[in-house]
């Protein structure tokens, strides 16, 4: 075992990631989450391979394949329904990356990153996962053991600090990071609607017939669809343009009404999916930051959405998250402590760039998903088509994911 120990500022997907690779490396992490207990919120998530390889990689395989599902193809209509284009996923995916692209409740992702890192039977030293410990800020009397301190004053030294604290994150602000955030313009209604009342109905099963992203593409709005939790349940996130209260409040809750009233004039289907009981719909402000270099200084870095925050029009937010909790553990375990700052600048050599594309290609989505009808959308049209066959450019570099430093990642 490593001597080595580390404190992750966060206990989110990109924090218990980073904490899981630690382990398998042999060295201890300290994972301080501000929340008084620990559980993900919210609804399904989309795993590309890149994310998938990594967590195979770490032991989850068998809990990945009992919780998630396979993703077959992803397909994009317009809001009419006319379909533009049927990107190949499943066994095309698994073939050429390696691992499947998934799609998985959050919080059972983050349930099984949680047992990973503190399990006492697993592969190397198990992590301490302390809530209600809110890091505020980072104290550097001593360099070389800077030290977490909590809003209760409680101080947790280590060789190094992670921040995994989010697009907020105290952590990145101290190190020089950029404290601006960006409002993207869009919130997102997130919801489940009961798969029971989806099969039963002939205008919707078609939804549970092939496991697939489905997308309808409108001006200023659209929404993507899929199953998760064995079909029990469908997964909606209709990204419409931010009102001022939730721009201002980040989230808010909303209503089953609201939702179906968002996407009147959309093809019928949607309106009777839409109408079905669900959970309670929630908006999220769509807020991010633009491409930024410092990631790290001495012996704190950052990962996740506190060193990239992106729009979600990839669907790559948790997976860019986890590769980063993979890297950096890869460079911290060939470090010994007075080389941790030339790790952690190589982790971010690594990741910095791949990371960017992915926020770039996300901003170009946004603007692509909402033309108005029009020449603009009649060219975003043809291009799909032509590009949707199997897998476009872009996202296979997005899914070829940043390469370990050591051959290649072997899913165990």
């Amino acid at each position: 075992m490593s001597e080595l120990n580390v404190v992750i500022s966060g206990a989110g997907i990109g924090g218990l990631s980073a904490a899981v690779a630690l382990r398998r490396q042999g060295i201890r992490a300290t994972v301080l989450e501000q929340a008084p207990q620990l559980g993900e919120v919210g609804t399904g998530l989309q795993l590309g391979p890149n994310a998938t390889r990594v967590l195979y990689s770490l032991g989850l395989r068998e809990q990945m394949e009992q919780m998630s599902l396979v993703v077959q193809e992803s397909v994009q209509r317009r809001w009419d329904g006319t379909v533009l284009a049927k990107t190949t996923l499943g066994a095309y995916a698994a073939e050429r990356y390696g691992t499947p692209y998934l799609q998985v409740h959050r919080a059972d992702l983050h349930s099984a990153l949680h047992q990973a890192a503190v399990d006492p039977a697993g592969e190397g030293p198990a992590a301490d996962v302390l809530t209600e410990a809110q890091v505020t800020s980072i104290d550097e009397a001593d360099p070389v053991r800077p030290a977490a301190v909590t809003a209760a004053g409680e101080r947790h030294e280590a060789d190094v600090i992670l921040g995994a604290d989010g697009i907020r994150s105290a952590v990145r602000e101290h190190i020089g990071g950029p404290a601006e955030i960006v409002d993207s313009g869009d919130m997102a209604f997130r919801t489940l609607i009961d798969g029971q009342a989806v099969k039963d109905d002939p205008a919707t099963r078609f939804l549970l017939d092939w496991q697939a992203a489905n997308f309808w593409l409108g001006h200023n709005r659209h929404l993507v669809v899929y199953p998760i939790r064995g079909m029990s349940a469908i997964n909606v996130v209709g990204v419409v343009p931010v009102s001022e209260q939730v721009a201002r409040e980040w989230r808010s809750p909303s209503t089953s009404e609201d939702l179906v009233t968002a996407y009147d004039g959309f093809e019928s289907r949607v309106r009777s999916l839409l109408s079905k009981p669900k959970t309670d719909p929630m908006l999220w402000a769509l807020k991010r930051q633009d491409p930024f270099s410092r990631w790290s200084r001495g012996s704190i870095a950052i990962l996740g959405d506190a060193a990239h925050a992106m729009v979600p029009y990839v669907s790559q937010g948790a997976s860019q998250a986890i590769e980063d909790g993979f890297v950096v553990a890869e460079e911290i375990s060939e470090a010994s402590p007075d080389e941790i700052p030339a790790a952690l600048k190589s982790y971010a050599a690594r990741r910095q760039e791949l990371a960017g594309f992915v926020q770039a290609a996300a901003l170009k989505k946004q603007h692509e998903f909402h033309l108005p009808e029009g020449p603009d959308q009649e060219q975003r049209d043809a291009g799909m088509r032509a590009e949707a066959s199997p897998i476009g450019a872009g996202l296979d570099r997005i899914y070829a994911g940043t390469p370990p430093r050591k051959g290649a990642l072997t899913a165990s």
